[in-house]
């Protein structure tokens, strides 16, 4: 006689066999799905299940490998959609399996043969067991149903990566502000991310607002209008021309079809003038909109130099704050979404530098926060903020690299150039210092 026959055909009249049996298969269920159909019940399921179980475990041992030695292909099907809905598909699959064996184990242990006493922890175990397993397989395919449309949603493109510009990725960064006391949106936060390609060395350039006369290229549709730079006096800051863009579409008919709109593709311009440097991509951050995504972290940790500073208002005669709704406290602390935003755009009682440094400390802070663990636990809630606070061109076919690279960076300290009062005027700029510097600055953060 077998040693598996007694399971199969078991003495219905001994209730201590039956409890044993009972535990045997459960834990068989637990900790290899399909084997106790292999024992006990129908053959056929159980060796369908082994066998899923098996290619699920081959998979899990390739994932934990490539994760210790060589993430690559674990970054291209984190931001592959067509990878992504295998994934999910498969964990799906496999997490409904799993429910059917259990159903079917629980049919086998013929519960209602075992000790009276056991009966009431063989079906309590088995239900917590159950959740403990198939749980976490469920909350896999919900998180990568959430990748997938995150990315879907976000980054639209299909395209590959552009090359980058003299071995560098250079991003545009603006954040966008359209509060309730503006008209439109306007850029208040205007930077470049400049990235070595190869090491992820970053280098952030720093563009203030109120900067003057930003040149233009022959090549840009706003050569025309403003051949010696943007000069029409005081309403022609930097920042204004995401504006003119907007009002002047036909400069950039094809903007919306590349994933951008005109008023991004006159910052671009500008900034490419300003900077020297050639910006294949941007991202747009609505300041509004990114209250939400640092709720979703659980605020950001800032250290507030400057002194008390005030939440909306305005300014009486003598300067001083008056009409406050509250105010953000010296020293360091931690702010929600919503005292984040004003510490980025308090502005009475400070200027526009101390403003740029304050919005560079939030970006930072920001970025701090998106460790792994943190932003799995939230990951739903993270990622509806990120659709709704975040606008890019960055194409999906170029995630990957870019992940890979932010990986890298995250190592090695990231350098910054502000172009900022006093060491360099924002009236009257001279532009072939400002780019000599801002090739220094970038050269120097490479390798």
């Amino acid at each position: 006689m077998s040693v598996a026959l007694p399971v199969r055909h078991p003495d219905l009249g001994s209730p201590t066999f039956m409890t044993r049996r009972a535990w045997a298969l459960v834990l068989l269920n637990v900790l290899i799905p399909g084997s106790a159909q292999v024992l006990a019940g129908s053959k056929r399921l159980g060796r369908w299940g082994l066998a899923s179980t098996l290619v699920s475990w081959a998979v899990a041992v390739v994932i934990v490998v490539l994760a210790l030695f060589w993430q690559t292909p674990l970054l291209e099907v984190a931001t592959n959609v067509v990878a992504l809905t295998v994934m999910q598909v498969f964990l799906v699959y496999y997490a409904v399996l799993w429910v059917v064996l259990t159903l079917d184990t629980l049919r086998l242990v013929k519960i209602v043969r075992t000790l009276p006493t056991a009966r009431g922890f063989i079906a309590g175990v088995m239900v917590l067991l159950t959740a403990a397993t198939v749980g976490p397989v469920a909350w896999g395919a919900y998180v990568t149903g959430v990748q997938h449309g995150l990315l879907n949603d976000l980054f639209t493109s299909q395209q590959a990566a552009a090359d980058p510009v003299d071995g560098r990725y250079n991003i545009l960064l603006l954040g966008g502000d359209a509060g309730s006391d503006r008209t439109g949106l306007r850029p208040d936060s205007i930077s470049v991310a400049s990235i070595d390609a190869e090491t992820g060395a970053t280098t952030i350039v720093g563009v203030p607002r109120n900067l003057y006369n930003a040149p233009f290229s022959e090549g840009s549709p706003l050569y025309g209008p403003f051949p010696t730079g943007y000069t029409c006096g005081d309403d022609c800051l930097v920042s204004y021309l995401y504006t003119y863009g907007e009002e002047h579409p036909d400069l950039y008919p094809d903007a919306e079809s590349k994933g951008s709109n005109p008023g991004i593709e006159a910052m671009r311009d500008a900034v490419e003038g300003v900077t020297g440097l050639t910006l294949q991509y941007y991202v747009l951050i609505d300041m509004q909109g990114f209250v939400d995504l640092i709720d979703a972290l659980g605020g950001i940790s800032v250290d507030n130099t400057e002194g008390r500073l005030p939440i909306n208002g305005g300014v009486d005669a003598a300067g001083n704050p008056i009409n406050v709704d509250g105010w953000i406290e010296p020293g360091k602390q931690v702010l929600d979404g919503y005292h984040a935003l004003w510490y980025a755009r308090a502005r009475h009682g400070s200027d526009d530098y101390h403003r740029m440094a304050r919005q560079r400390e939030v970006q930072q802070a920001l970025l701090s926060q998106f460790q792994p663990a943190q932003v799995l636990s939230k990951f739903q809630a993270v990622a509806s903020a990120g659709v709704q606070t975040v606008d890019t061109d960055i194409p999906q076919g170029a995630l990957s690299a870019f992940v890979g690279l932010a990986r890298d960076a995250r190592s090695q300290p990231i350098t910054d150039l502000e172009i900022v009062p006093p060491t360099y005027s924002n009236v009257y700029p001279d532009y072939d210092v400002i780019h000599a510097d801002v090739a220094a600055a970038t050269a120097s953060s490479a390798g």
